[in-house]
């Protein structure tokens, strides 16, 4: 049977495989940023299931010839797609929070650039962080692995075989407050130069009175922050690696999770 004659027989199928595609493609790191346009995502989305669509298909799958079941389908692939999309992007996420932390207690909180993946304002410290998380990423092939965890999804999650489990509301649940907790590890080093900063300020106020704290403390701690946030990058890159294989982990063990339910 001719490949094409295979494609109009079973749209239906190649449609679903195509929202799922474009769910990922939506959040995802590097594939959901902005300088992509919606055309060139969605030509990726459309070669991707053209590649994919004879290794998944199966002539045995139902799809429903009505409207509403289909439609019912179609939102089904495409949660599939953004909870991937989703879960690889909180470690992003972390990074932006922990930079937002790190400009409020350096003294850059007025300061934001236009972050050009996002299309949103960006502080300036968490905006370093990003691209060089982006970096890191890229260098690391890490959305190879999305692109492999995206093929995967189907081989364990068949199209129409999504199953809703309560349980994954605590998976997520889980994975947001560990979002949390990393921005605070990735802020911390900072966090504690500062602290000590302002502890050492205050009892010089206290032992100096006539000296204007104000006016040494705010050059003071930018200088500091710097030197520290400086020191401690080889220690961030190699902090970033044992994140994303974290992340890769999470990825597939939700994708085990949607196929032990």
């Amino acid at each position: 049977m001719d490949f094409f004659t295979l494609i109009q027989g079973q749209l239906g199928f190649f449609l679903l495989i195509f929202v799922r595609i474009s769910g990922i493609f939506m959040i995802a790191p590097i594939f959901g940023s902005r300088n992509i346009t919606g055309r060139v995502k969605a030509c990726l989305a459309l070669i991707i299931t053209y590649i994919i669509f004879p290794l998944i298909f199966n002539s045995h799958t139902p799809i429903p010839e009505q409207f509403l079941p289909y439609f019912f389908m179609v939102m089904g692939e495409l949660i599939i797609g953004l909870i991937l999309g989703f879960v690889s992007s909180l470690i992003f996420s972390a990074i932006q929070m922990a930079g937002q932390l790190l400009d409020m207690q350096i003294g850059f909180g007025i300061i934001n650039m236009l972050d050009p993946l996002s299309g949103q304002q960006a502080p300036l410290i968490g905006n370093f962080k990003y691209i060089l998380a982006l970096i890191l990423f890229l260098a690391m092939n890490g959305h190879h692995v999305l692109l492999s965890a995206l093929f995967a999804s189907f081989k364990l999650i068949p199209v129409t075989g999504l199953v809703v489990n309560v349980a994954i509301a605590e998976f997520m649940i889980n994975m947001i407050g560990n979002m949390f907790i990393l921005a605070l590890k990735i802020s911390l080093p900072v966090i504690v130069s500062l602290l000590l900063t302002d502890m050492a300020l205050g009892i010089l106020a206290r032992t100096m009175p006539q000296m204007n704290i104000f006016v040494v403390g705010v050059p003071g701690k930018i200088i500091i922050g710097i030197f520290v946030l400086s020191i401690g990058l080889p220690f961030y890159i190699f902090f970033l690696e044992l994140a994303f294989d974290g992340m890769y982990k999470n990825v597939f063990h939700l994708l085990s999770f949607f196929y032990s339910s």
